[in-house]
């Protein structure tokens, strides 16, 4: 999840949608990459989605990229409908399945286990990030098809790692040994890229803008349908790339947390100190809804 351009934060403040004062931005140099390089990874076993069943979610991508949009739960495809219908969706199909034809390894293999981690209906909390992993960890791929969440038995990230220690100074929690964000998405935290697909060791591949949208298209389609279901969310824009998507989930009486990126180069800048987690807790039980448990098992 590289992050081109980050802004400064002096406050790194929660953003409610009632607030104008401005967001001063200043240019970065990209970030380190989260990704363990160099090596590519070795493909890993992963079976192709079929309807009403899901690949493996680590390893590289198989199969057709339309029957894994087909194996989406119901309530998803309602939300996700608009795109699949518009001009976007065949090229963007396309263009994924063409990858993986010509011999390229794209992860990850389950595109949409954020997704199916949590409903619509439940997602209390949404933090975006960019792309998926690239890299791969002794030849387990790190995407698994939710934004910062690695499998078991991959090293944590340093993005993920920074998340962590803005946690345990905000909350106590002390961070665990693994990468695996599961947890948070069960309890309704949406952890989305905005691109979900990337051809191993080449961050941002399947990002280069589509004439037709491409990836950007689809999940500006589902976070536009998130921000018009009733009950407020609280979203994590952390980065220039992600608050640009603040206008989609604007006049909808959401909190908006703007923070820089948690990536090693600009955590120091308003990340580390933001408070996001706490102020998402808050929030939440302003509303009437359960609190995230930010913890994670061991």
């Amino acid at each position: 999840m590289t992050e081109a351009t980050h802004p400064a934060s002096t406050a790194a403040r929660p953003l409610a949608e009632v607030s104008t004062a401005p967001t001063v931005r200043r240019r970065g140099r990209p970030p380190k990459s989260d990704a363990a390089a160099p090596r590519v990874a070795k493909p890993a076993a992963a079976r192709a989605a079929t309807p009403g069943s899901h690949p493996e979610a680590a390893g590289p991508l198989k199969g057709r990229v339309e029957d894994q949009f087909d194996a989406l739960p119901r309530d998803w495809k309602t939300l996700v409908a608009p795109f699949v219908q518009s001009d976007a969706y065949a090229p963007l199909c396309r263009f994924v399945d063409a990858e993986v034809a010509a011999g390229k390894t794209v992860y990850p293999a389950d595109i949409f286990h954020a997704l199916r981690m949590t409903s619509p209906g439940d997602v209390k909390v949404v933090i975006l990030g960019q792309d998926p992993y690239h890299g791969d960890d002794h030849g387990i791929a790190q995407a698994h098809g939710m934004a910062f969440s690695v499998q078991r038995g991959v090293r944590v990230p340093p993005s993920l790692r920074n998340m962590y220690k803005e946690i345990e100074r905000d909350l106590g929690i002390a961070p665990p040994s693994h990468g695996n964000l599961d947890a948070w998405a069960k309890q309704g935290v949406l952890l989305l890229n905005t691109t979900l697909t990337v051809e191993a060791g080449h961050a941002a591949s399947h990002a280069k803008p589509f004439k037709t949208g491409g990836w950007q298209a689809c999940t500006d389609t589902l976070l536009s349908g998130l921000a018009a279901q009733p009950g407020p969310l609280v979203v994590m824009l952390w980065g220039s790339h992600a608050q640009a998507k603040a206008p989609l989930l604007a006049g909808h009486g959401h909190l908006l947390l703007e923070a820089p990126h948690p990536s090693p180069l600009s955590a120091h800048r308003g990340f580390l100190g933001c408070g996001h987690f706490s102020a998402a807790n808050a929030f939440l039980e302003q509303h009437g809804k359960a609190p995230i448990d930010w913890r994670l098992p061991a």
